[in-house]
């Protein structure tokens, strides 16, 4: 069963994660569909998604984004542990392919207007991921 919300004295719950803080589902579904809208044309990064449609992908990215921020663990339920290096092996990661992952992820988060203290700790984590990802020396 999940967690309850805390109630303050005026009854007003209280966020008990990142994920609840920042808008729950709503918000990470902005975040992936204004990411996917620059991956779909982005000659660099498209040819990493080998489904037509993005829409697979881009389903699997939020899920895994609403669980790492404390959302339901619908991502871990359908496909196991993330295992990220793994799953991204296959392709070429080098710095060109994490700048361009990075810009259009700049985009997506800029377009949810986070407060500020949401937005550094959103953004220093994408940062250290797409770092991490980098599987190819240029």
């Amino acid at each position: 069963m999940p967690e309850q919300p805390k109630l303050t004295i005026t009854d007003t719950p209280v966020p008990t994660s990142f994920y609840e803080a920042v808008g729950g589902s709503a918000t990470f579904e902005r975040l992936v569909k204004v990411f996917y809208e620059g991956v779909a044309t982005d000659p660099l990064l498209r040819p990493m998604y080998p489904e037509e449609d993005l829409g697979p992908a881009a389903r699997r990215f939020q899920l895994f984004l609403e669980q790492y921020w404390g959302g339901p663990h619908t991502y871990s339920d359908e496909r196991g542990h993330p295992r990220l290096r793994m799953r991204h092996a296959p392709f070429r990661v080098d710095s060109a392919a994490r700048d361009a992952w990075l810009g259009h992820m700049r985009t997506a988060v800029d377009s949810l207007e986070l407060a500020p203290e949401h937005e550094q700790v959103l953004w220093e984590y994408l940062e250290r991921a797409a770092q991490f990802l980098v599987n190819t020396p240029d």
